[in-house]
This record gives structure tokens, sequence and C-alpha cells, in this order.
């Protein structure tokens, strides 16, 4: 029988468990998956510790997981794509993609590009696709000038590159460690913590057209300080900040994913983009990957390796 990441009851990573689980086989347009990584989300923390159970409440015994890459081992019926054998990026809104296999829609799946490695594969969905809305939601454009919050975390260092590549400069708020990174790819590093709107001012001193928060901490205070327009000021942390100053909170729910999953994957393919993954994990190991990304500190993101993929 397969494994899966569970949990019965609220609470740390202690609750979490490796359990044996059902293969459900593919019913009609559906199809299952070999997983050969999958990658964890700050927001999973907060579901399993029950912070969000009014609007995301989990239903005993609960899996984890949005972010999945793999090899397609059976399909149903009435499916053209994928086949058997094909190397897959997946994207579950059933907290199920952290598991040995996955069943499901076939529309949820896009083809793998093979300039594309697993663990960057099994990065791209949330991050991706809530990059993606925070730079639709500030209007990114041409000639602006950006400052991302939090840029060295999954969301924020893709929405920098995403910035770079349309054409604006974008100052990139991280830890000293990362700022050669960021440097090289195109971005303005700056330290975050106290004093950061006035050492924002000192690099772009012609001011801010747009702010992305990734990280929280007060941002949103340092946008409104400033002078960002409140509609070009989105937050994916700081939901009480939205309340307060009525700025933008837009996540991945207002993109769509399949179209988003497909263009992020060309850009990796292409060499355009960078998906840096700083630790990996056995599946059985889940509990410290938490732990590691609980900390908070890390360039990108945070992998479970499944299985190999010659394994399949």
């Amino acid at each position: 029988m397969p494994k899966a990441v569970k949990f019965s009851r609220y609470g740390g990573s202690e609750v979490l468990e490796v359990v044996e689980v059902d293969a459900r086989p593919p019913g009609r347009r559906e199809v299952q998956v070999a997983v050969v990584a999958a990658a964890i989300n700050p927001g999973e923390i907060q579901i399993r510790e029950g912070r969000m159970h009014e609007a995301f409440p989990a239903h005993f015994p609960e899996g984890q997981g949005s972010d999945f890459a793999g090899v397609v081992t059976a399909v149903g019926e009435g499916v053209d794509f994928p086949r058997v054998g094909d190397e897959v990026i997946g994207f579950s809104d059933g907290r199920d993609a952290q598991a040995e296999v996955v069943t499901i829609d076939a529309s949820r799946v896009i083809p793998k590009p093979h300039a594309v490695g697993w663990n960057e594969a099994a990065s791209l969905f949330v991050a991706g696709t809530t990059a993606r809305a925070c730079i639709v939601a500030v209007d990114v454009r041409s000639g602006d000038t950006v400052v991302v919050a939090g840029a060295a975390g999954g969301v924020g260092i893709i929405a920098t590159q995403l910035a770079v590549l349309a054409g604006a400069a974008v100052v990139a708020t991280a830890s000293e460690e990362n700022h050669a990174f960021l440097r090289s790819l195109g971005a303005i590093p700056v330290a975050y913590g106290k004093g950061l709107a006035d050492r924002i001012r000192k690099i772009v001193p012609d001011g801010v057209d747009a702010f992305i928060d990734a990280h929280g901490d007060g941002n949103v205070q340092v946008a409104v300080d400033l002078g960002v327009a409140k509609d070009r000021i989105n937050t994916i942390i700081d939901f009480a900040a939205k309340k307060k100053f009525r700025v933008k909170t837009d996540g991945m729910s207002t993109v769509e994913p399949r179209e988003v999953l497909t263009e992020l994957a060309r850009l990796v393919a292409n060499g355009e983009l960078k998906v840096p993954v700083y630790a990996s994990y056995p599946l059985e190991r889940v509990r410290a990957a938490y732990e590691r990304l609980g900390a908070r500190h890390g360039l990108g993101k945070i992998v479970l390796e499944v299985r190999p993929a010659d394994s399949v």
C-alpha cells in the first residue's frame, strides 16, 4: 500500500504521521501519478495548527500538500492527455500531494518539460501562482520601481524575477546572506528590519510605484510610508493590514493555475526563471521539513523527495 502524510488532530509538526493509504484507481477523466517530489508551503502549517479552521477546516484524518511532480501510472476513461509514462507537474486542491500516489482530475496536471528538474517542478504551483497573482494585483509595468518584501522566500523569489522580466526595477528585501543571489537575478537587495523605509528612499529617491509584501512584519506600513498608492500594494500574509489600510490581498485563487503553471514551467525550462531549493527531505522526515520551514530562513523552497523518477 502507498504511504501519505496525514494528521488526526490540530497541532505542531508532532501530529504529522506517514501512514499507509488505499491507492484509489483513476475514475473517468482522472489520472494516477506516482509522486517523485512534493513541495511544502507555509500556509499548510497554519491549516495544520488550526489557525485557519474557519476558512479551511480539516477533516480528520487530513492530508497535506498541493504541489507535486511525478510519472503517470494509470489513466481513466475519457483521458486523452496525459498518457501512462508521461512526466507531469500536478496541482491539487485536495490536500493530498504529500504522498507516494495521487489520483487527480487530468486537467490538474501539465507536461513537465524535460529541462525542468523534479524538485523545481514540484515547487511551482503554490509559490508560482501566488507570485503571478501579486504581479497582476499591483499591475507591474516596464519602467516601474517595485519593492518585493521577503524576496528570498518561495513566493518572493519568483515575484522578484517576474517583475524583472516585466521590465521593472526591483528592490528586494531579504537577509544579507541572500543579497548576492538576489543581485544575480537583477534585483537591488536591501536588508529588512528597522529603518527599511529610509534605506529604500536612499536606493530609489524618485519613489516606489508598487509594493509586494510576502513577509508581513509591518511591511504594509512601510509601503504606505513610502507613498505607494494603496491599489498598488498587495500582501499575501498581513490580513490585518487589509482592514487597516484597505490594500489588496490577492493570492493564487485570482489567477488561472494551469495557464500560469505552464508559463512558469516554460520560463524555468528556458533558463529565464530560477526556483532554488535550499533543503530536501524524504517523505518519512516530513516533520523535520516543516520544522525547517517554520524557522523562516532559507533561499527558495523545501521539497519532499518521495522516490527516484527511474523507480517508477
